[in-house]
């Protein structure tokens, strides 16, 4: 089947196989490998995009489902040079270890900041259930999320 999907702001067209997995097609076909794989389940989140605006776990969506959809990935957060203000968060305030689960972190927390710009501790924590990590702890992943949102709030 022929897809045609906006990634990053770049137009794409291609052929797919029906079962290709979207987090498979930003992978081997667009090579945009900072979308993560992780546990193939939806348990992780280390393969959490942006579809049209949303946090979605690209593990769960076939690559035909997401035709006509605009998609940022991790690579696409960064404008002119600058690093989006969540992915400052978590570089100033310590946010990874490993750096594994990181990239869904980040487009969850974005998810997250644009529909909660002030969102206290407990619902960052919430929102980011769904994303697991097993270096840090958290305390400074709610940290760069503090971060991140007064950033983008000043």
């Amino acid at each position: 089947m022929q897809i045609t999907v906006k990634v990053n702001g770049v137009s794409h067209t291609h052929d797919v196989e029906p079962r290709m997995l979207l987090v498979h097609y930003l992978r081997d076909v667009l090579n945009l490998t900072g979308t993560h794989i992780g546990c193939d389940t939806s348990q992780c989140g280390a393969c959490t995009i942006l579809m049209n605006g949303k946090a979605v776990k690209s593990c769960t969506v076939f690559a035909v489902q997401a035709d006509g959809a605009e998609i940022t990935t991790i690579e696409g957060l960064a404008r002119d040079g600058q690093l989006h203000p969540v992915q400052e968060g978590f570089w100033e305030m310590h946010g990874l270890q490993c750096g594994y689960c990181t990239p869904g972190m980040i487009m969850t927390a974005v998810d997250l900041l644009q529909r909660i710009p002030n969102p206290s501790e407990e619902q960052i924590r919430h929102y980011l259930e769904g994303n697991l990590c097993r270096c840090t702890g958290y305390q400074n992943i709610v940290r760069a999320v503090q971060y991140a949102a007064e950033k983008m709030r000043a």
